[in-house]
């Protein structure tokens, strides 16, 4: 009784240790991640990915008791330290990805983007790389948690809505409704004519396109091709096959609302919009694909009920690992805690506590000006003490967009503006944008470029000039300086703009709004723009620091954030020579195995002939090897015996031992290692 409690410390030790880390590295961006699925309906998706992992991690738990004990007793000491040094170059490689992208304008992404190279190479050092290949996939499964980009969203988003609406709108015509399209802000809307003779207009906007559904789909599309078993080209027909099928629900659901529309008006259709939501889609786009990969390619999520084995059934012998007979592993060998795991384990503690001391905030964290909105007897009045005074300037309080904030789904958009006290001065406007998730707050090259250009218009500005300029140093804000041509009027805008998550007080009460700040102005002529940077980074640069971030980061951090990427290229290309050692070492063994195989005696090179020849046919298990065997020399020969030629041959190297996956069921078998 003493075995199970010692594995289970050892292994839950390892467990611990690996969510330990990650939290610590990752927290704020998860807490981010999982605040912006909470409220917004792009990212809900997300929600999912953690039960779908759990899953995952569950469905594997048969195989990765079998090979989390696994030790490489017979590899050279050349190469069998090799999976620890790769795990540390991944390791490092996610470190310094992640502190390089804290000094981008996208840190979130490059964050999140890491999180599964990150979480490999912690396998590869505390484990081994069996276990890391059970978890593939599942660790690969975490991509889903990066945000997608907003050009990419938009871009697909907006090709979707035109065509739904085309379609939607051929089809109730074809019905005998009345209905036509227009575009208004670059958003099809069908407007259908009512028995009465009243028109209802349908924005068929990004929310409509079925991009959120889409994107949410694929998450169990891939979940349900991978899970299937059958042939690999099964899995990827029925990952594609997705893609339309969520695409077709999505017009009909269009098609409903309009139909609902015509008969009841807009304000039923509007609530049957969000009956019919993006997870309504998702689940019956799942029913559906489950079907069609039932019903039409014949395939099977689960095991089907196989003959049970004689020997292994209903009672395992307690005395063998794994069944003579049929391969299965019954008893899987204890986890072994070496001196070597105690170095692993104590060198990731002081790793990770070294990482806290240095480690960068996903943005900005400010304090934030105290008071936003102040209530006075004539009313509430937003308050200028959010921005600070500058020399030459007088502050003003322009207006509260709220027409934007409702577009934009955003809690706050403030307008002020600096009025200069000499003439020849233009003046500067700064625009607040507040939000409950970052998702809400929108590129101004994405607003206004990317988006038209993704929906067949044509652009209203033409782009002058795009870079990212650094306001502070430390702790370092990267703002985007956006310079376009209004081509209507051909007016030139300047916009220098960048976030941050400050807390904010409205009302006397405290709450964590994730910020876009914009500075506007109108330079008259192209060689003003110079000097008009100059004055917007002068201006951007004392809003930043008026905003008193909480965190400054140490030197080293700064240095690890600036050279990270070249930092993690030249560590991530250690792998290269790793991997050429590994291959010319196991080339070595298999020449050196091929030449021991010649001295040995007759039965054994019978034995090693049916390992190699039931390998090329069939599952190499113990009783195909002695089936082989028989036919081949016309001599039966005992398991037992066998297994111990086996054992003998494997201490050389000529023959390995392997677990087999078989339906995520663990499977003893030999393969041999020669040229």
């Amino acid at each position: 009784m003493q075995f199970p409690n010692r594995y289970s410390l050892y292994l839950a030790l390892k467990i611990a240790t690996i969510v330990v880390t990650v939290l610590a590295i990752f927290h704020q961006d998860l807490i981010m991640v999982i605040n912006d699925a909470l409220q917004s309906d792009f990212m809900s998706y997300i929600l999912a990915v953690p039960f779908i992992f759990a899953y995952l991690i569950y469905r594997k738990r048969k195989m990765l008791t079998a090979v989390i004990p696994i030790e490489n007793k017979h590899q050279t000491k050349d190469i069998k330290y090799l999976p620890t040094i790769a795990g540390i170059i991944l390791s490092a490689t996610a470190v310094l990805l992640y502190w390089h992208g804290s000094y981008t304008f996208m840190p979130l992404e490059y964050h999140m983007l890491t999180l599964p190279i990150f979480v490999a190479g912690l396998l590869l050092i505390l484990f081994n790389p069996q276990t890391l290949r059970q978890l593939a996939f599942p660790i690969a499964f975490l991509v889903f948690l990066v945000p997608p980009p907003s050009q990419i969203l938009y871009g697909i988003g907006a090709t979707l809505s035109v065509v739904s609406s085309e379609v939607s709108n051929v089809i109730v015509n074809a019905l005998g409704i009345q209905s036509t399209i227009i575009s208004e802000y670059g958003n099809p809307i069908i407007i259908i004519t009512r028995p009465d003779g009243t028109p209802s207009h349908f924005t068929v906007g990004i929310a409509c396109s079925g991009i959120y559904s889409l994107i949410g789909f694929i998450i169990f599309a891939a979940f349900i091709a991978y899970i299937i078993r059958d042939k690999p080209w099964k899995k990827l027909t029925l990952l594609f096959l997705g893609v339309p099928i969520i695409y077709l629900l999505n017009i009909i659901r269009i098609t409903i609302i309009l139909l609902i529309g015509y008969q009841f008006g807009e304000e039923t259709a509007l609530q049957t919009f969000h009956i019919l939501g993006g997870w309504i889609l998702i689940f019956i786009g799942t029913l559906l694909l489950l079907t069609i990969s039932e019903k039409i390619f014949k395939t099977q999520i689960f095991s089907k009920p196989t003959k049970k084995c004689a020997e292994c059934s209903p009672k395992p012998q307690l005395n063998q690992d794994f069944c003579l007979t049929c391969g299965r592993i019954v008893n899987p060998p204890s986890v072994a805690f070496k001196r070597s795991d105690i170095i692993k384990l104590a060198a990731i503690a002081s790793a990770i506590i070294l990482l806290i001391s240095i480690q960068v905030p996903v943005f900005a964290l400010t304090q934030g000006p105290p008071i936003v909105i102040v209530n006075t007897p004539s009313g509430q009045q937003i308050s200028t003490s959010i921005l600070p005074e500058i020399a030459g300037y007088n502050l003003y309080f322009s207006y509260r967009d709220k027409e934007f904030e409702e577009i934009a789904e955003q809690d706050m958009a403030l307008v002020y503006s600096y009025v200069p006290i000499e003439q020849s001065n233009k003046p500067m406007y700064v625009v607040i944008e507040m939000a409950q998730t970052r998702s809400s707050l929108h590129p101004w090259e994405v607003c206004l470029i990317t988006w038209p250009a993704t929906h067949g218009y044509q652009p209203s500005v033409t782009q002058i000039d795009l870079k990212d300029i650094q306001l502070i140093q430390n702790p370092p804000i990267i703002s985007r300086f956006f310079v376009f041509n209004y081509t209507a009027t051909n007016q030139t805008q300047a916009v220098l703009y960048w976030f941050e998550s400050a807390i904010f007080t409205a009302n006397a009460t405290s709450q964590q709004k994730h910020v876009k700040i914009s500075l506007i102005t109108y330079p008259e002529n192209p060689d003003d723009l110079p000097l008009m940077e100059q004055q917007m980074v002068t201006i951007g640069t004392a809003i930043a620091s008026y905003w008193e971030p909480i965190k400054t980061w140490s030197q080293i951090a700064l240095l690890l954030s600036q050279q990270g990427a070249y930092l993690a290229l030249t560590i991530s290309a250690l792998l290269i020579p790793l991997a050429i050692l590994y291959i010319l070492q196991e080339r070595k063994q298999r020449k050196a195995n091929t030449a021991a195989y010649q001295k040995l005696p007759t039965q054994n090179k019978q034995i090693i002939d049916a390992v190699l020849e039931t390998e090329k046919t069939t599952t190499p298990t113990l009783k195909a090897i002695a089936t082989t065997y028989k036919n081949k020399t016309t001599q039966p020969i005992e398991e037992q015996k066998l297994l111990q030629k086996l054992s003998e041959t494997e201490k050389i190297g000529i023959v390995k031992g392997y677990i087999a996956n078989k339906h995520d069921n663990p499977t003893q078998i030999w393969k041999t290692q020669m040229t």
